[in-house]
């Protein structure tokens, strides 16, 4: 798979205000974890004096390993609404695993995982324990990477897998085309079945082909209300969904308010 500059902010509920309140600063990964890895994300806050900020997320098919203050974490795929809760001052790093590169470090189906948040050195033993407070220490970025690439190194199989650059092409299609809105249309764009499409996620990405379908489309509805007014009968329409009360429906179980009622807010 041809290396793609990281992007991030998709999927953040309202970023113009967490924008005032925390940085992201994604980094690519080194040639020896881009079959694995999508990229390294360092966020840093500092909301001291102020009131605790809660930042909420719509995941996207990715497992992470967040080194914080209260030890290194392993989140599979989160299926509701993420939030993270910043208070004072701090930093965090992730990595974010391809959809699929996970599964090549762990002995079981990415399932397992999915709307779990782990203790890391149940995967990478004790050294992620001693890991996460070196990385903390730094007030370097390339530090930092330096430090948990070299840490990954030591993790990665020997034979590589080659499932996992093809189901992490699959979720880049699925997310990347809009007309692409039906399970037995992805089936059928990746010359497979629907059966096997999903037996394939749930060992590989830890949910369903039509979840991974259904998000991308949340994420665009928000990331489109985020930018101002949207006719909404029309993005319905061009998101694949039978009307626009299917997508209010569908929007407003996961989000908790209706497109109608989701605004930007100030920063």
């Amino acid at each position: 798979m041809a290396q793609r500059p990281p992007t991030v902010g998709r999927g953040v509920l309202h970023p113009a205000e967490g924008a005032s309140r925390f940085t992201v600063t994604p980094v690519p990964p080194g040639p020896g974890l881009a079959a694995y890895v999508e990229y390294h994300w360092i966020v840093r806050w500092d909301v001291t004096g102020q009131p605790p900020y809660e930042q909420q997320v719509l995941a996207h098919p990715n497992v992470h390993l967040v080194l914080e203050k209260s030890g290194p974490l392993v989140y599979g795929v989160i299926r509701g609404i993420f939030t993270r809760r910043l208070i004072g001052a701090g930093q965090v790093h992730g990595v974010r695993f391809l959809p699929g590169g996970f599964r090549a470090f762990t002995a079981g189906p990415a399932r397992k995982l999915t709307d779990h948040i782990l203790p890391a050195a149940g995967v990478f033993g004790p050294g992620a324990d001693e890991l996460c407070p070196r990385v903390l220490a730094c007030t370097d970025t390339d530090a930092m990477v330096a430090l948990v690439e070299s840490f990954l190194l030591t993790h990665v199989p020997a034979e590589p897998d080659p499932h996992v650059a093809r189901v992490a092409a699959m979720v880049e299609a699925m997310t990347a085309d809009r007309t692409m809105v039906r399970v037995e249309q992805a089936a059928a764009r990746f010359e497979t079945s629907p059966r096997t499409l999903q037996r394939l996620f749930a060992e590989y990405v830890g949910v369903s082909p039509k979840w991974v379908l259904r998000r991308a489309r949340l994420q665009e509805a928000a990331q489109l209300a985020d930018s101002g007014s949207t006719d909404w009968a029309a993005l319905a329409a061009d998101l694949g969904y039978a009307d626009q009360a299917h997508l209010t429906r569908d929007f407003t179980s996961v989000v908790g308010v209706p497109p109608s009622r989701y605004r930007p807010r100030e920063g």
